[in-house]
């Protein structure tokens, strides 16, 4: 009587380091694809500081090269992902021929992000080296870029939740290229190129509400004032609110696509 072979099943970590292995090398394949997500906040850095540095302390910036610099790693890191990849995937079948073999579901998605979170901190670095090169000192010391670099890469692996939705959902890659747009009223709604205390009327109500003034908030403070619980406090929420947020859409949306597949 003949047994019928099947594929066995790995481990959880398996199945995730597997993905995410593979997701790397991808990413380390296609340096073009990361240079955009470098030059592009390098250079609103350079010229936003030239634009607003001298008018700064009758804003009440001090240092606006060191208010500028959590806006530019904000830029660098939001909307890093593989979920064009993904689509890729989805759309030649790779991926349904994955969900026939028992690899974690899960597996599928968080190897994607793995990746994403080492992407964003490899983005952090170039950013970091030109405000110091550019004289932004940190309050926090050495310990506080470490923190500096952890917040934004985990704010950037909260934002990826919004494309890997959107690939899934729709596996369009013009869909998924234009996932950015969803982050651009975040980013000028806010205290973006000016404190809190300088907004007025309707832009001071909707900067109150938005993740990204109190992300901002905790990365300033990291490089000016020092270690201060309150705004780090609040940047840690926004991060977690976002992700919660983005994160969900992602897996329902890959439930909704292994039911499809």
């Amino acid at each position: 009587m003949s047994t019928a072979i099947t594929a066995r099943s790995a481990s959880f970590w398996s199945d995730l380091a597997t993905v995410a292995k593979r997701a790397i090398r991808a990413s380390l394949r296609e340096p073009e694809t990361l240079i955009p997500g470098i030059i592009i906040p390098l250079f609103f850095f350079v010229v936003n500081i030239g634009q607003l540095g001298d008018a700064s302390s009758s804003l009440g910036v001090v240092d606006y090269k060191a208010f500028q610099l959590p806006v530019a790693i904000v830029f660098a890191v939001t909307g890093i992902s593989r979920a064009s990849s993904l689509v890729t995937d989805i759309q030649s079948g790779y991926f349904d021929r994955l969900l026939i073999s028992p690899v974690s579901r899960r597996a599928l998605l968080l190897g994607l992000m793995c990746a994403d979170l080492m992407v964003v901190v490899i983005l952090c670095i170039p950013v970091i080296f030109l405000g110091l090169i550019l004289g932004v000192s940190f309050a926090s010391g050495i310990i506080g870029i470490l923190l500096f670099i952890a917040l934004s890469a985990f704010w950037g692996l909260a934002f990826t939740g919004f494309p890997y939705a959107i690939a899934l959902k729709t596996a369009n890659p013009g869909a998924v290229n234009s996932s950015f747009l969803l982050f651009f009223p975040f980013a000028f709604l806010t205290t973006a190129y000016l404190p809190k205390e300088a907004l007025t009327g309707w832009l001071a109500t909707v900067s109150t509400y938005n993740p990204v003034t109190y992300l901002l908030a905790g990365l300033r403070s990291l490089t000016s004032d020092g270690w201060v619980v309150k705004d780090l406090a609040g940047a840690v929420i926004a991060i977690l609110a976002v992700a919660l947020l983005s994160q969900t859409l992602a897996f329902q949306a890959l439930k909704g696509r292994v039911k499809r597949g």
